[in-house]
């Protein structure tokens, strides 16, 4: 970079990042820009609707390096409203091999059908956006990485977010998970 010189070579020399972002693969949600941090700061996991799954190898090596290697401290889910992966998961047709992975949206649908019951299209979308994070942050906090680590006395906050790519606002879900027994608090036993 032209006004720091030793940019670039700073950066090669350090990969200590205290933040996982886990998000949607759309291209209008970068994190860096979004939470306003330079490269280096943010280790960052996406792909279509900031879907955590207990059977996705990507997503929990990227958890497990995140964790034990770069002893990250906080794991934040973001959504947004607007994600063309949910909205494909409401649509009552197909689109081919996307759908098994929508197939994990539809299971929220499921699990909160009394939530979106009645509602008008746009806001059950935006509900429906709220609680694909929130489930996230269920199944993120029900890995064996972040359950060990938390056992272990590691320093590891769970946090959901959404952005809204209509006005660049991105809003906490007040859902900060720090421990085994809040996770049980929220979300019960079930976990």
């Amino acid at each position: 970079m032209k006004n720091d010189p030793e940019f670039f070579p700073r950066l090669s020399k350090q990969h200590a990042p205290e933040y996982l972002w886990i998000g949607c693969a759309d291209s209008r949600v970068p994190a860096n820009q979004i939470i306003n941090l330079p490269p280096g700061e943010v280790f960052v996991h996406r792909n279509i609707a900031n879907v955590v799954v207990h059977t996705d190898l990507n997503c929990l090596s990227v958890l497990q390096y995140a964790i034990e290697i770069l002893k990250v401290k906080h794991i934040i889910v973001c959504g947004h409203y607007g994600c063309g992966g949910i909205k494909a998961a409401m649509e009552n047709r197909q689109h081919g091999l996307i759908d098994n992975w929508l197939r994990h949206i539809t299971d929220v649908c499921r699990l909160h059908a009394d939530k979106l019951e009645g509602l008008e299209e746009d806001k059950k979308y935006d509900l429906l956006c709220e609680l694909n994070v929130m489930e996230q942050v269920r199944n993120v906090c029900s890995t064996t990485m972040v359950k060990n680590a938390w056992q272990a006395g590691a320093e590891l906050s769970v946090h959901g977010w959404i952005y809204n790519i209509k006005n660049g606002i991105l809003r906490d879900m007040d859902s900060c998970i720090t421990s085994e027994k809040q996770l049980e608090e929220k979300y019960g036993n079930s976990v």
